[in-house]
C-alpha cells in the first residue's frame, strides 16, 4: 500500500503529488528502522481490516534546548470525505503527547486544500497562518496553511479507526 503513494498520483492526491519517487524509499527505511524512531514515524491508519494510509511525524528543532513535531497524513482517495482523517490526527496527536515530553505540534498543508484544513480543525488544530510560497507543486509555487496545537487544546472522541504500527 505505501508504495501506492510513490508511484500512483491519484493515491496520493492533488497536494501531495511531487512527481515520481524513488520507489525502493519504503523498503530502505522499513528496513532501516521499520519507520520508527527518535526523529520521527508513521503508523498506518486503519479501520477494522482496512487499511486507510498512513500518518507521519518528524522532529522539528525550534531552540537549542526544544522541538516539537510536525505531522502529516494520507489516505488511499477511497478512504477520504469518511472522517477517517480527522480522527487519524486526533489520535496521533493523543499519542505523541502521551509518550514524548514535546508542548507542541504543528502541521503544514497547501494553501487550496480545505478539506485538510476542516479536518486539521475537527482533530483541534488552531490556524496559525500562512506560509507564502512555501512549496513547489506542479510547476509553481504555492501557498500553505501553518497549524498547531498545544497540550492545553487536547480533547477527547471516540471513532472506529485505528492506528498500527507497520510491524
Amino acid at each position: 500500500m505505501l508504495d501506492r503513494f510513490l508511484t500512483d498520483p491519484e493515491a496520493s492526491g492533488p497536494y501531495d503529488w511531487h512527481g515520481w519517487s524513488d520507489p525502493g524509499r519504503w523498503r530502505r527505511r522499513w528496513a532501516e528502522n521499520g519507520l520508527l524512531g527518535e526523529d520521527g514515524g508513521y503508523l498506518m491508519v486503519v479501520s477494522g481490516a482496512d487499511r486507510l494510509g498512513f500518518v507521519a511525524w518528524h522532529k522539528v528543532v525550534t531552540s537549542r534546548f526544544s522541538y516539537c513535531w510536525n505531522v502529516g497524513i494520507n489516505l488511499l482517495p477511497e478512504a477520504r470525505g469518511s472522517g477517517f482523517g480527522t480522527q487519524a490526527q486526533r489520535l496521533l496527536v493523543r499519542y505523541l503527547f502521551a509518550h514524548t515530553q514535546i508542548a507542541r505540534i504543528e502541521a503544514i498543508t497547501d494553501a487550496a486544500n480545505i478539506a485538510e484544513q476542516r479536518a486539521l480543525e475537527k482533530a483541534g488544530f488552531t490556524q496559525e497562518g500562512v506560509l507564502r510560497s512555501y512549496a513547489f507543486r506542479d510547476g509553481e509555487w504555492r501557498d500553505a496553511m501553518l497549524y498547531s496545537v498545544v497540550r492545553a487544546d487536547i480533547r477527547g472522541t471516540d471513532h472506529p479507526v485505528r492506528l498500527r504500527s507497520l510491524h
